[in-house]
């Protein structure tokens, strides 16, 4: 057993239920991505390629959703250190 007072086999099957959690948020902020892109950047299907407009429009969603991920994950970082600050706090207090 570790720290945690799993067994090596329920740490494991943790660590593979964690990774596959992982995978499918990764899967689901994919497809939206796409889907939103698609939706608001693609609109002329006259032709096999993207027009420039097109395509500068998917770089730019794109780019967007990146910046909104990482700017969403910055402030869950900063909310949990703030709340582990507090209960830290709220330990020492008693």
């Amino acid at each position: 057993m570790d720290g945690s007072g799993l067994s090596a086999a329920e740490t494991r099957e943790l660590e593979q239920r964690m990774q596959k959690r992982q995978v499918k948020e990764f899967l689901g902020f994919f497809s939206n991505l796409v889907d939103d892109c698609f939706t608001s950047c693609i609109d002329d299907f006259t032709s096999k390629s993207l027009s420039t407009r097109e395509s500068g429009c998917v770089t730019r969603c794109v780019q967007k959703h990146f910046a909104l991920s990482q700017r969403l994950s910055e402030r869950f970082q900063e909310h949990n250190a703030r709340m582990t600050e507090q209960m830290q706090q709220q330990g020492q207090l008693r």
